[in-house]
């Protein structure tokens, strides 16, 4: 299985792709606060994001919990500037 992971999303647009992304590739999405923008149930709704609630979505406080709570080999992390 493969895990996406966004660090500070700034961009609904961009995080909803792939989060549409994962839903079809049966990858999970992994997101670090602190986000942008409101990812609530009314927020989702309203975006029309009606795959959202198929999605495998973690929210991570910060990077140092996400790291904590996952051991990730370091070969697989690329590293994506803006």
């Amino acid at each position: 299985m493969f895990n996406l992971v966004l660090v500070n999303p700034q961009i609904p647009n961009n995080t909803g792709a792939i989060g549409r992304l994962c839903v079809n590739a049966g990858a999970s999405l992994h997101i670090i606060k602190p986000i942008a923008f409101d990812i609530d149930e009314k927020a989702v709704r309203r975006a029309g994001l009606d795959y959202w609630h198929k999605l495998d979505l973690h929210v991570w406080e910060s990077l140092d919990d996400f790291f904590a709570n996952n051991s990730p080999e370091i070969s697989s992390i690329i590293p994506l500037d803006d």
